[in-house]
Parts: C-alpha cells; sequence; structure tokens
C-alpha cells in the first residue's frame, strides 16, 4: 500500500473525502445534515479537531488532526458507517426522485471493490495533504472557502451555509 496519503499521529492535514464518481449527492439537505451529524459525532466521541470546512455537492474539504491515534482510521470509520447511513437514506426516501440511478451507481462502483458487500459511496482512501506551515494552512482554508464562490453558489464564502466560514456553521470549529 502506498504510504502517500496515510497520516502521521498528531499531525494536521488538509482531507478531501470525495463521492464515487463524483455524484451529486450533497444537494438534498437531508444528506448533509447526516453528514454533520456524524462529524460532530467524531468530534465529540472520536478525538476529531476540526479546525475549518466545507461541504460541496460531491466532495467535502476538512482542516483537521487526530487527537488520539491515527486520522486515516478515523476517517476510514467515519466513511464507513456514513455510507452505510446514506445508502439507507436513498433507499427509503420517498422524494429521491434519483434513487434508481443513484444505487444503480453505488452497487455499479461497489462491484469491482472487495472492500464493500455490495455499494460504494466513497472513493478509496483520503487525499490528506500534510500542513507543515501559516502560509500553506491560510492557503488552503482561503481555497476551501472559496469553493461555493467559484462554484457560483454564493457570493461571499460566509454565506455559504455548509462551511467553516459561516458564523452560524452547525459544525463547530478549532482555533488554529
Amino acid at each position: 500500500m502506498s504510504d502517500k496519503y496515510k497520516t502521521q499521529e498528531g499531525k494536521l492535514y488538509y482531507v478531501t473525502l470525495t463521492v464515487v464518481g463524483w455524484i451529486d449527492v450533497f444537494t438534498r439537505k437531508e444528506y448533509v445534515y447526516e453528514l454533520m451529524k456524524n462529524i460532530k459525532y467524531c468530534q465529540e466521541n472520536k478525538g476529531l479537531e476540526i479546525y475549518a470546512y466545507v461541504i460541496m455537492s460531491n466532495h467535502i474539504h476538512l482542516i483537521v488532526r487526530a487527537k488520539d491515534g491515527k486520522l486515516n482510521i478515523l476517517l476510514g470509520h467515519l466513511k464507513s458507517f456514513t455510507a452505510k447511513q446514506f445508502i439507507k437514506q436513498i433507499e427509503i426516501n420517498p422524494q429521491e426522485s434519483r434513487k434508481d440511478w443513484l444505487m444503480h451507481m453505488f452497487k455499479f462502483y461497489g462491484k469491482g471493490n472487495s472492500q464493500n458487500e455490495t455499494y460504494q459511496f466513497w472513493q478509496n482512501g483520503n487525499h490528506s495533504i500534510e500542513l507543515w506551515n501559516a502560509e500553506v494552512i491560510k492557503q488552503k482554508i482561503n481555497y476551501m472557502h472559496n469553493n461555493p464562490v467559484k462554484q457560483g453558489i454564493v457570493a461571499k464564502p460566509e454565506d455559504y451555509l455548509y462551511s467553516s466560514a459561516n458564523e452560524f456553521s452547525e459544525i463547530k470549529v478549532l482555533d488554529l
């Protein structure tokens, strides 16, 4: 296994978690709220320290550290649990007009991966980049917070609801 994106204990990382096929799942608020609920659980119970984040339609950017243990293991547990939750939610959501297509796509991606029983929701691995100085941290935060602006979703980063740039964010972040 490659060491390229493995994490070291106690270090700060810029992490991207991506839905398979870049499928736009987080366009529905109920899926975003499920993700936020699980991220908050990891903060409160698993030692996930979050310093900045943004949830886009098909991926998440985080600046994080694991209080104890390895970050990639903690993120693996988060991804595994949330994948199952999202699959269940999609299956029972009467408002989900894309249900058949989504389930087909998750099954398609799961078929080629021996780590899955049937479906795959998240891309394999965690794209983790160690943040080694204040300048790099600032650059990554600016990139993350401006992502919704570049996508034309909002005019200013602080207007985007699912980001640490918004002072009313439901996920509380730590100061750097």
